[in-house]
């Protein structure tokens, strides 16, 4: 492995930090902080899920021509660069004692960095390695974000979970975690932003700013008759919608139906644990199976984890589910991710890669925005499960009409 993909891979072990405390201890202190003001499971999780849907629609708006304007030279590391720090800095604001409305504005702006960064740290994969290795090291940056972001998370429990026995206080240990995480993933950045050259770009005559807006909607227009990239990018919506909000709402939901603090944390530990070999052994079998076709397998298995969630109620049962989760994750994602990035123009990855964190993101605000609707509507979060496994229903189907269009294209 050179130097480049390794401080790629680096980069996924820093902000990997940050996402499983968003889906671990960030929205316990949420909806505990929530609840003390008197707001109810089901509304806490409904506003959860909104403020997730407003992150992402944020990048969804934005991401198109900032992705675009990251193909010209220089400016992919810039802009990454730029929402990196949002990202770190909001991250550590959350340390800040918040009411609840504050702390969901400051999780909004922390995840609106971590989500801006991705557009050109995805993009990046083509500058790093080649195409006969881009599966692997795709892989190889979720499999190792996987368990390298359980190092902070493992002394962010530890400050936690003896909160009360070392009087730090679990308020304090829980702020002192978000710190924590912010400067674990600072210093895995610090690598690539000293090494990285961008290797693929256009040349501007012009403004790049402007433009970026003229080849954004020449890139729409041709899309039309690209329609193998338009087919996966359909049916990735639909599945990776799944995905993304299992992601986000796995501890809220798992809080609401009566999965203990403590379960919640060192069930989701083990996900990050049991994820990190998985991701390797998906890697190892590219060399025998087509990514397809383990994509659709993945599918099939988040579909099986969606519906035994419907009547999840006991603790052992979300552990099994953790397992479930963790096999098919870093899978799904990583292949997804390098799939693309093979079926495009590599001169404008980024600009294409902003069309995928569009459809990506905008799965991931529905299907957030989907949960939240129908758990403060029923007053149950198992309706918004359920609305959940008909996607990757439909998902399944469209990535096969997708391979049948990539048949007929080439």
């Amino acid at each position: 492995m050179i130097k480049d993909e390794r401080n790629w891979i680096l980069y996924d072990v820093g902000n990997s930090a940050f996402i499983l405390l968003v889906s671990t201890i960030i929205p316990i202190y949420y909806k505990n902080i929530a609840f003390q003001d008197g707001i109810s499971n089901a509304t806490s999780t409904a506003y959860w899920g909104y403020a997730a849907s407003i992150s992402t629609l944020i990048v969804a708006i934005i991401g198109p021509v900032l992705g675009t304007l990251g193909d010209h030279k220089g400016y992919r590391k810039l802009l990454f660069l730029s929402f990196c720090l949002i990202g770190i800095i909001g991250c550590a604001s959350l340390a800040f004692p918040l009411a609840w409305v504050g702390f969901l504005v400051v999780f909004v702006i922390a995840k609106t960095g971590y989500s801006g960064s991705i557009i050109f740290y995805d993009a990046m994969l083509c500058d790093v390695t080649t195409e006969e290795r881009i599966d692997k090291i795709s892989l190889h940056g979720f499999a190792w974000g996987y368990i390298g972001s359980c190092i902070p998370f493992v002394a962010c429990l530890g400050l936690i979970l003896t909160a009360e026995k070392t009087g730090f206080g679990i308020t304090n240990a829980t702020m002192m975690s978000f710190i924590i995480t912010a400067l674990w993933w600072l210093l895995a950045t610090l690598p690539l932003l000293k090494n990285y050259k961008q290797k693929c770009f256009v040349k501007s005559k012009i403004s790049p700013l402007k433009e970026s807006f003229i080849r954004l909607g020449k890139t729409l227009k041709d899309i039309k008759g690209n329609k193998h990239i338009f087919s996966f990018l359909v049916a990735f919506f639909l599945y990776i919608d799944g995905v993304y909000t299992i992601i986000e709402m796995a501890t809220s939901y798992g809080k609401d139906v009566g999965i203990t603090d403590n379960n919640l944390l060192l069930a989701l530990l083990l996900t990050q644990i049991i994820a990190f070999p998985c991701a390797i052994i998906f890697g190892k079998l590219t060399k025998k199976m087509s990514a397809s076709k383990l994509i659709k397998s993945s599918i099939i298995g988040y579909l099986g984890i969606s519906l035994f969630a419907l009547q999840l109620n006991k603790a052992w049962e979300f552990w099994l589910l953790a397992v479930c989760v963790a096999i098919f994750q870093g899978g799904i994602q990583a292949l997804s991710r390098s799939y693309f990035a093979k079926i495009v123009p590599k001169d404008k990855s980024n600009e294409y890669f902003g069309l995928y964190d569009i459809f990506g993101k905008g799965a991931a605000f529905t299907g957030t925005l989907l949960m939240g609707i129908m758990s403060q509507i029923t007053g149950s979060s198992k309706y918004g499960v359920a609305a959940i496994s008909v996607l990757f229903i439909i998902g399944f189907f469209a990535f096969g009409w997708h391979q049948s269009v990539l048949a007929k294209s080439f």
